[in-house]
């Protein structure tokens, strides 16, 4: 009998701060057959954690993925999101596909998500991608607790800053120079550059090249008989009145970080030595800065025709 060898599976932790996007980025992540989930963190950071822990179980649930371990983070930022923002993914848990669900909210692990990250890299077998779609705050306390882990970490796939574009920070005394997932720790984020990992960052430069348009929800929609392409398409409902009130201006932030994973060749990349601005009014700027020693690929550009079928295929599919 003729057997086939299949690949072996990418190992991920995946740690995210709770907004829609970071939901939606767990469920594209949970429908790759190449990604073995190995443990899910929360960054309270865009979100309330109990709101975040509960849509967390919730999708793990519909997926039948209820052995992934789940934690939550106690780290506070610099520089906090707006409560408004932070208080708005309550709403997915009232969206109709999830609203009944029933979780054991008992089995989040009691380990603060540092610990937990130390632990599920320390017992790694092989070499773990990280993906971050929030601040890169845990895993920077999770190495702090164990520096010599960064052998056990294959990649760093982060959603964070602003090379050559604007940022996306509209907040007082700062000149909008940074992207908040880098502004709301911008100490961590300069230690995560100085752990010199293999880190891959997708930017604004290129997550501003896939916007969530009208044009987008309406092609969704006519898949909505797929379960996934429907609860994405509810998720993604919730952002429309987001960044400016009333304007299709959401981005696949944190979809395009997550679809790195399994099309990497949709990505141009640029390696760069850069820099993070920790204080004053760029606080959080992510800037090139030559002879830094800090290298970083950092995408530039994505096949957008690519990214949008690679997505509209995994949601679609049965």
């Amino acid at each position: 009998m003729n057997t086939v060898n299949l690949p072996p599976k990418v190992p991920v932790l995946f740690d995210h701060d709770g907004s829609a996007d970071d939901f939606l980025s767990l469920l594209l992540l949970l429908t790759m057959d190449a990604v073995d989930l190995q443990g899910v963190s929360i960054t309270p950071a865009d979100c309330y954690a109990e709101q975040a822990v509960e849509t967390t179980l919730k999708l793990l649930l519909l997926r039948q993925r209820v052995d992934v371990g789940v934690s939550v983070g106690h780290c506070h930022g610099v520089n906090a999101f707006p409560a408004e923002w932070r208080a708005k993914p309550r709403i997915l848990n009232a969206l109709p596909t999830l609203i009944n669900l029933e979780v054991d909210l008992s089995r989040i692990d009691a380990r603060p998500s540092p610990a937990f990250l130390r632990d599920a890299l320390a017992a790694a077998s092989q070499p773990v991608t990280v993906l971050l779609t929030g601040p890169c705050t845990n895993l920077v306390h999770a190495l702090d607790l164990a520096p010599e882990l960064v052998t056990k970490i294959a990649r760093v796939v982060w959603m964070g800053g602003a090379v050559d574009v604007g940022g996306n920070v509209r907040t007082y005394n700062h000149d909008g120079s940074a992207e908040w997932n880098v502004f709301w720790d911008p100490l961590a984020a300069q230690r995560l550059l100085a752990y010199h990992l293999p880190l891959t960052l997708i930017p604004l430069d290129v997550t501003n090249q896939v916007p969530v348009s009208r044009t987008f929800l309406q092609a969704l929609a006519q898949h909505a008989a797929h379960p996934w392409a429907c609860l994405a398409g509810q998720f993604w409902a919730t952002t429309v009145d987001t960044i400016p009130a009333y304007e299709y201006t959401y981005f696949m932030w944190d979809v395009l970080a997550t679809s790195y994973l399994a099309i990497p060749e949709a990505f141009r990349l640029e390696k760069l030595e850069l820099s993070i601005a920790s204080t004053g009014p760029s606080a959080g700027c992510t800037r090139r800065q030559p002879g830094s020693g800090q290298w970083v690929q950092v995408a530039t550009a994505v096949d957008q025709a690519a990214f949008y079928a690679y997505l509209f295929g995994q949601l679609t599919q049965a």
